[in-house]
């Protein structure tokens, strides 16, 4: 498969952060779509890799010119296969830090993006405050010192464009959150205060931070992926990309630099995001959470799998119709019922293969942000949330049972501690507040989550679901 326009006419004028296989298969995807069409062809990405894990990508993608196979698997077992040539280059920050920043600086560069995960932007769930002690933060403020964190990396390319008279960046988060765009605007514009309090109110003042909803449902590669694009395509790819053949991107239209015209490839670029991202983030990304623990305990290991149990559609669709859906508004364009029933399609695709453990990977970063403010919306008005608590309670028993090597979580130290409180305490698990904030003093959902973890305990996750959703008789 060869690309379809000429890659010798692109330049870099996006500098991306965390290329992994969502990136790939969504915002490379969309900008392969654009120069597919001879358009905005200077608005290509260099891709930037901070972590110890991200050599790998550079080296694969150095080997075969950038490019890589995207592949999507539909439900009736049919592909589509393109390449994709939408990255230009590739920078490893630790190996040349000054390279990263020189980039960064440079007028070219109009959009830095960023697909860090949901705990990259290093604040407080309850508190949405940034993190000040974080070992990494202190060490990229001292004096002289090389940036290690993507704060200083971000804000010192700031910095140089400041001193050098050049217009500032937009800074475009990817990344699953309720409002990333102002999520990462608090966090850089925190991290420069810390720095420079004049810098961090001129970022404050000038640096675009657009909002944007991201959807598409993308597994980690595996080497039975390899052996497939090899067969099927006839393609040898160190690290293609298989995804689901859905994808969507609504963004607000909010840009520094100007943008590429990424509403003639599909994207939705509106005035208002808030609507869009509420309903994915408290009804996909939630339903992922809803999914990953009850169906691990119950022996599945495949998405799909867990997806075709009828009990655990129960749960999904009781979640998604009793407790989120009344907590969003209204949303232009689009019928919920019929969003709602294409995610059970969607997770019940074969194909994909999406494993159990990467929807539980960092659940403590993933949780409080999708599925708990649903919680904490019913429970203000006084409202039950139980399904919430059940798949809350199941984290609690996988957390404390389950050794996953494929399902790490970044705040392992504090959910470690919420197992220990929890065996000596029915809600010891919910008392911290960083994670739960005051649902630990809500006896409404604090009882919930009680009787769940206690059936667990006492019959196993069938039992709690059975006692949740009815017998197996009642189940829809």
């Amino acid at each position: 498969m060869l690309n379809r326009y000429d890659r010798s006419g692109l330049s870099a004028g996006i500098v991306h952060f965390g290329v992994g296989n969502f990136h790939r298969s969504h915002q490379a995807m969309y900008l392969d779509r654009l120069f597919e069409r001879g358009e905005d062809l200077d608005w290509a990405i260099c891709g930037v890799g901070l972590l110890p894990g991200d050599r790998r990508m550079r080296d694969a993608l150095a080997g075969q010119d950038m490019t890589y196979t995207l592949v999507e698997r539909r439900p009736d077992g049919s592909t589509g296969a393109r390449t994709i040539g939408s990255i230009v280059e590739y920078l490893f920050g630790p190996d040349d830090p000054e390279r990263v920043l020189e980039r960064l600086a440079d007028p070219a560069t109009r959009i830095v993006s960023l697909t860090i995960t949901e705990g990259g932007y290093n604040t407080s769930d309850t508190t949405g405050e940034f993190d000040e002690s974080n070992p990494g933060v202190r060490q990229d403020l001292r004096p002289g010192a090389a940036p290690a964190t993507v704060f200083g990396y971000v804000v010192e390319g700031l910095a140089r464009r400041r001193a050098r008279g050049i217009p500032p960046f937009t800074v475009m988060s990817c990344d699953n959150l309720p409002g990333n765009g102002d999520v990462a605007r608090k966090a850089f514009v925190a991290y420069a205060r810390l720095r420079d309090p004049a810098l961090g109110d001129w970022i404050d003042a000038t640096v675009a931070f657009p909002n944007g909803m991201v959807d598409r449902i993308t597994p980690v590669t595996t080497d039975a992926d390899r052996a497939f694009v090899a067969q099927e395509f006839a393609v040898e790819d160190a690290w293609p990309v298989l995804c689901e053949p859905f994808v969507q991107w609504v963004l607000e239209d909010h840009f520094t630099l100007g943008r590429p015209a990424f509403e003639r490839v599909g994207v939705q670029v509106v005035a208002d995001v808030t609507p869009y991202e509420l309903m994915k983030l408290r009804l996909l990304n939630a339903s992922h959470q809803a999914l990953a623990y009850p169906g691990y305990l119950l022996g599945h290991r495949l998405a799909h799998e867990a997806a075709a149990d009828p009990r655990l559609v129960e749960l999904l669709t009781r979640y998604m119709d009793e407790e989120a859906t009344p907590t969003l508004r209204p949303v232009p364009g689009i019928d919920l019922a019929a969003y709602k029933r294409s995610l059970l399609d969607r997770f019940a695709n074969p194909y994909i293969r999406d494993t159990l453990a990467r929807l539980a990977t960092d659940a403590s970063d993933r949780i409080p942000k999708f599925l708990l403010p649903v919680a904490h919306d019913r429970v203000r008005l006084g409202r039950s949330a139980p399904m919430a608590a059940l798949v809350v309670a199941g984290w609690a028993v996988f957390a404390a049972d389950v050794d996953e090597p494929g399902a790490p979580d970044r705040q392992r130290a504090a959910v470690a501690a919420a197992v220990r409180r929890q065996q000596a305490d029915p809600i010891g698990f919910l008392r911290d507040t960083d994670l739960f904030g005051d649902l630990a003093e809500r006896p409404i959902f604090a009882d919930a989550f009680a009787a769940s973890y206690r059936d667990i305990r006492a019959g196993g996750i069938a039992a709690a679901l059975a006692a949740r959703l009815g017998t197996p008789a009642e189940v829809r």
